[in-house]
């Protein structure tokens, strides 16, 4: 008999069959003494492969990538106290991204939860701690109970609006021997299709009237996989398409009603003014995405949402439905099909030529980097995964004039945070390992997590990092320019990134001009290895026009009386 068969069903084990039973197959994490049991019985299943990330900030990152590429459950292992807390900011960007995570975190043994003795890395209140970050945050009373408990946050993290939600497992439950339970394979929660496909009159005299509506596409059409429809919605109506940034994707940005991400533009805000219907589909409609929700919306307004608070959070709606994105977006295309819906060609004209006027607007601003632009798209494969930091490329055009055209193609830092893109774009293409996946990211937020490019590595993943580096915090130099005239805290010395990736096991390179960056980008593409392209901006030039941040940020932080 092996060691294997000697032992007893533990807590543990409970834990790691309710994750087989969800379908998962990869965790992230860092093995410690307070999840050192779960980590040996995922090991002794051998179902779910584990992959061990530099630090928990980036092993959430990871799990976050990989949920937001296939649309799986994102799932994470960290240890107690300061590992909890390190994965803590983490979870708040998967949050406020609404991705499906499960969060697995080891606590002191249950005799001194509360005690203050100090117990090896016990935290104050880490339950707390972890509900600030998450969705919700529960903590294991009864090892008995593991697989309901686990079952159940694997549920709530599912439950739209999804979201991050931590179990905490005291270390003396996580071996405790317990009864064998068993258990049917889990299924994600479903909506009721007889509830969701109700779509009121109202609703649909409203959109029959209208002769210019637009549509406001958000993440939640492509979380509710309901990019089809939205784009059927579109052509029968002749709509208009906006979309957050969250929403890239949920229409291919080369359709000519896709306007796109670029709802704070003073074209897109004139023409807003002038449309007579706004329906918006899984929208959060966030403060930076909307001028702080100045940008203004029709009277008439149709919000499709499947969280019934986000209905009149940020714009008023009219008329809210509450439900699954593609069973309402299926039921209202139904009904439309049975009248006689005709799209006005002067509208459609006119939706071309913004959505012409906004992407030139943009292209002006750029100067060198417009051959950059170019050279991806016309390289990458369609459906390559665009992965951005917080960076100045990124926000200016990676977000609005590289074209995605598939869902769950496009990923960025929803919360804001710097330096997550590495980790994410990790667990991206540990997800998706068929596809190419490039992330773009600056210097300044790259060194936050650095330490994950050798589980890049060690893992053999073939991402391509393209790393513009300005030797400091570019976004942060060019508001604080707007905002006082000088700068502070925002230059860094970097190391030499070519020789810091090599070590790492990256193939790298420094380049100072476009044509070097296509022909780097070309044979990375094609190596299919880890790879690196470092782009020395003082070499390539400045843009035309520098970024000042978000709209109106300058002018937020000027002194003024309150």
């Amino acid at each position: 008999m092996n060691i294997i068969e000697e032992l007893e069903f533990t807590t543990s084990d409970s834990i790691v069959k309710e994750l087989v039973h969800a379908g998962v197959e990869v965790a992230f994490g860092i093995v410690s003494i307070h999840n050192m049991p779960i980590y040996d019985a995922i090991l002794r299943d051998g179902t779910i492969k584990l992959v061990c990330s530099r630090g928990e900030s980036g092993a959430v990152n990871m799990a976050d990538g990989y949920a937001r590429a296939t649309g799986k459950l994102g799932v994470v292992i960290t240890s107690t106290g300061t590992g909890a807390g390190n994965a803590a900011g983490s979870l708040v960007e998967a949050w406020a991204a609404g991705v499906p995570l499960l969060h697995l975190t080891g606590e002191v043994a249950s005799a001194y939860l509360g005690t203050g003795k100090g117990y090896i890395h016990e935290c104050k209140d880490q339950l707390a701690m972890m509900d600030g970050a998450c969705k919700n945050a529960v903590r294991l009373r009864n090892p008995s109970q593991a697989g309901a408990v686990v079952r159940q946050a694997i549920t709530e993290a599912l439950t739209a609006p999804a979201g991050p939600v931590t179990l905490e497992i005291p270390i003396d439950y996580q071996s405790a021997i317990i009864d064998d339970l068993s258990a049917d394979k889990l299924q994600a929660p479903e909506f009721e299709t007889k509830t969701a496909a109700i779509i009121p009159e109202r609703v649909m005299e409203q959109i029959a009237k209208a002769r210019r509506p637009v549509i406001w596409s958000g993440g939640g059409v492509i979380s509710a996989n309901a990019s089809q429809e939205l784009q059927k919605l579109a052509e029968l109506l002749g709509a208009a398409v906006i979309t957050s940034q969250s929403g890239k994707g949920s229409i291919p940005e080369n359709h000519e009603q896709c306007i796109g991400h670029f709802a704070a533009y003073e074209q897109t805000k004139e023409f807003l003014r002038n449309a007579d219907l706004l329906i918006s589909v899984g929208v959060r409609f966030r403060g930076n995405e909307t001028s702080n929700w100045k940008v203004p919306v029709p009277k008439a307004h149709i919000a499709i949402d499947a969280d019934w608070q986000a209905i009149n959070r940020n714009y008023k709606a009219t008329l809210g439905l509450v439900g699954d994105a593609k069973d309402m977006l299926a039921a209202i295309i139904h009904k439309l099909e049975e009248k006689s819906v005709h799209p006005a060609p002067s509208y459609l004209q006119e939706v071309l030529t913004l959505r012409d006027e906004v992407r030139a607007q943009l292209r002006l601003t750029l100067g060198p980097y417009e051959q950059f632009v170019v050279g991806m798209r016309e390289i990458l494969p369609q459906d390559t995964i665009l992965v951005r930091d917080v960076t100045v490329q990124a926000n200016v055009w990676g977000s609005r004039l590289f074209e995605i055209h598939e869902p769950r193609t496009s990923i960025h830092a929803s919360g804001g945070g710097i330096g997550q893109g590495l980790p994410t774009a990790i667990g991206a293409q540990m997800g998706c390992q068929d596809k190419t996946v490039v992330l773009m990211a600056g210097d300044g937020g790259f060194m936050v997590n650095i330490g994950e490019m050798v589980t890049a590595a060690e893992e053999n993943l073939p991402i391509i990092i393209v790393l513009f580096d300005d030797s400091g915090y570019g976004v942060l130099r060019n508001i604080q320019s707007a905002a006082y005239g000088r700068q502070v805290a925002v230059d860094l010395l970097s190391p030499d990134f070519v020789q810091l990736a090599e070590a790492m096991h990256f193939a790298a390179v420094r380049i100072g001009s476009g044509d070097e960056f296509v022909s780097e980008l070309k044979k990375a593409k094609e190596r299919r290895k880890p790879s690196m392209i470092v782009v020395d901006m003082e070499a390539v030039g400045p843009m035309a026009k520098p970024f000042g941040g978000p709209p109106g940020a300058a002018e937020a932080f000027k002194p003024k009386k309150l």
